[in-house]
């Protein structure tokens, strides 16, 4: 009795409709940030598109100009120590209810993921009493300072890095924790020489996504600060709000490169690491 061929694998490709309708799509969503380089590239004072002249002035006031350097550093420290941070803490908590499975798990996974369902405005409101409050008992974490931001910024990020904690550990077969309990392993052990390991591309993914979150963040920044952490997103909205800057339009280029850039390494990076 001989069995039947299995049917041919059909590749489904879109059609030219479907094609000319997601180039189009991509070329609206895409055309404010191509409108952003020529008035960069304005040899004015103030934004406006060049008329036959084009100037790399406003792309040296990033590097030359004190305020713009000193906001991007800070901007750099803050984003590199709440996504680290961030990290941190969803990994504690994913590894946890992974391996002590608790009751009360989707209780805490609720309140872990207030912050996400929480107005950003509402959020920002919260954090500025809550940090206006701590300075009253110490300068370090309070109001306008960087340690203040990054408690903000690590709040905001930790609901999605735990969501995507756990979207990875549920890919784990939990035989290889039984297998290590088996060997006599501790519980720390399970977690840091078992667990972590096979997630490590996952959250080498999370903290990039936090990072840039953080770097975006402006919201509640603008709630948080005044004049002292002065993050570049901020630096950015005043540059709009008061004196209209035209550095600002060659800060969101220099922005929308670097984030292309990590986008586009993070996905090569992902496509190395599946094909090892």
């Amino acid at each position: 009795m001989t069995s039947e061929p299995s049917p041919p694998i059909r590749s489904y490709r879109p059609g030219p409709v479907a094609v000319t309708l997601a180039v189009l799509t991509a070329a609206f969503l895409l055309a404010p940030l191509i409108a952003v380089v020529p008035i960069s590239l304005t040899p004015n004072r103030f934004l406006s598109m060049p008329n036959g002249h084009l100037s790399l002035r406003h792309y040296a006031t990033l590097v030359t100009d004190p305020a713009w350097r000193d906001a991007t550093l800070v901007s750099l420290r803050i984003a590199l120590a709440s996504s680290t941070l961030a990290v941190a803490l969803a990994t504690l908590f994913g590894l946890g209810l992974w391996l002590l499975r608790p009751r009360g798990a989707p209780v805490l996974i609720g309140f872990v993921l207030l912050p996400m369902v929480v107005p950003p405005v509402v959020s920002a409101m919260v954090l500025y009493f809550l940090l206006t409050g701590m300075s009253q008992f110490q300068t370090m974490i309070g109001f306008d300072t960087e340690a203040g931001v990054v408690l903000a910024h690590t709040v905001l990020n930790v609901p999605a890095a735990v969501v995507m904690v756990l979207v990875a550990l549920a890919g784990i077969d939990r035989r290889i924790d039984l297998a290590a309990r088996s060997f006599g392993a501790s519980l720390g052990q399970r977690a840091f020489l078992v667990i972590l390991p096979n997630i490590r591309f996952a959250l080498g993914g999370i903290w990039v996504m936090c990072f840039v979150q953080s770097w975006d963040e402006t919201a509640v920044t603008l709630f948080i600060t005044s004049i002292h952490a002065v993050t570049l997103p901020r630096l950015m909205w005043m540059g709009l709000r008061d004196n209209i800057d035209p550095a600002v339009a060659a800060a969101s280029v220099v922005l929308t490169l670097l984030t292309t850039a990590v986008l586009v390494g993070r996905i090569l990076w992902r496509r190395r690491s599946a094909a090892d």
